[in-house]
């Protein structure tokens, strides 16, 4: 009797189902956190174009091992692993001199991630987006948007790269101090 196809199919059937609808949970769950995902990216690789093919390989990876997620443990950290191991293993394909070794790598993962990286702060960082001059918002939209280099930015602005990299550098240290004086304002709540 168990070898009857028609009676194993309706189990197969129900496997599958509980499956994709696990699967769909947990490509939730990476949308919910892809913001937090990418900044940890970013923080270990400064390429965007790079960071941002990772990203893509960490929800390849997260989908197709979405059934050995345990629901109601810590997403983020999951995925925070997964990403390292794809930069890891890009590291090894590039095996270019000035990126991150794999030593540093590891000491930087060592330590817990925050997931402190939420909606609110998104939405405070945006406020102090549009609190900056018009020219150092453009900046920071082409580097950080655009993925412009400095020196794509200086020829499209008509400054010098040095120019450009001196108002980005000025523009973070204004929207780092607006963040955080927004972010002791919201816990003073």
């Amino acid at each position: 009797m168990a070898d009857n196809p028609q009676i194993n199919e309706p189990l197969k059937n129900g496997d599958a189902t509980a499956s994709a609808e696990k699967t769909m949970r947990v490509q939730q769950l990476f949308v919910k956190h892809q913001l937090a995902l990418r900044a940890f990216i970013l923080s270990l690789e400064p390429n965007f174009t790079d960071a941002e093919d990772l990203l893509q390989e960490v929800f390849l990876v997260i989908t197709r091992k979405a059934n050995e997620f345990e629901e109601g443990t810590n997403f983020f950290a999951w995925g925070c692993t997964i990403a390292r191991y794809k930069l890891l293993e890009l590291l090894r394909r590039r095996a270019r001199s000035q990126a991150l070794s794999e030593e540093v790598i590891e000491a930087l993962c060592a330590v817990e991630p925050e997931t402190t990286f939420d909606e609110a702060r998104v939405a405070i960082l945006q406020g102090c987006l549009e609190q900056l001059a018009p020219k150092a918002r453009q900046m920071m939209y082409l580097r950080y948007y655009g993925e412009h280099s400095p020196a794509q930015i200086a020829r499209l602005v008509s400054w010098t790269p040095n120019a450009v990299r001196v108002a980005l550098s000025r523009a973070r240290t204004v929207l780092q101090e607006c963040l955080e004086r927004r972010m002791r304002q919201e816990a003073a709540r």
